[in-house]
């Protein structure tokens, strides 16, 4: 019974992967606009992120729709095809779990935030505009 369930949702998750990543392509939100200046400054400051993530999980397609429409150049990872990444955030950060966002801070010192609405409101605090 166990490994019927297990081909169920594999199959369900092969069928929806497809609609999921159109449906995110139509609703992916326009950029804010920003002067030349203030676009450079948010993109040094996002060479210190990167999004460990899944392509299709809808967590991660939640926080990748709030970095589109903040206009962020964030490096995604991700950590399904990845093996590198998959194991860089399971010593990193202590666990496989997405969407993870990689913090660098200026000190050198390393963030690991998980939970999407964590890194939305992250991201929107550090370079939303009002």
């Amino acid at each position: 019974m166990r490994l019927v369930l297990r081909y169920f949702f594999r199959t369900l998750r092969l069928l929806l992967a497809p609609i999921m990543l159109i449906a995110e392509k139509l609703s992916t939100p326009q950029a804010v606009e920003r002067s030349d200046e203030e676009q450079a400054a948010v993109d040094r400051a996002c060479e210190s992120l990167a999004l460990y993530q899944f392509r299709t999980c809808p967590f991660c397609i939640k926080v990748r729709k709030e970095i589109a429409r903040l206009g962020l150049k964030i490096e995604v990872r991700d950590a399904q095809l990845d093996p590198d990444h998959r194991q860089a955030l399971q010593e990193g950060g202590g666990k496989v779990k997405v969407p993870c966002l990689h913090i660098t801070h200026d000190d050198g010192s390393v963030e690991w935030l998980y939970e999407s609405d964590a890194i939305n409101a992250y991201l929107h605090k550090r370079f939303g505009a009002a």
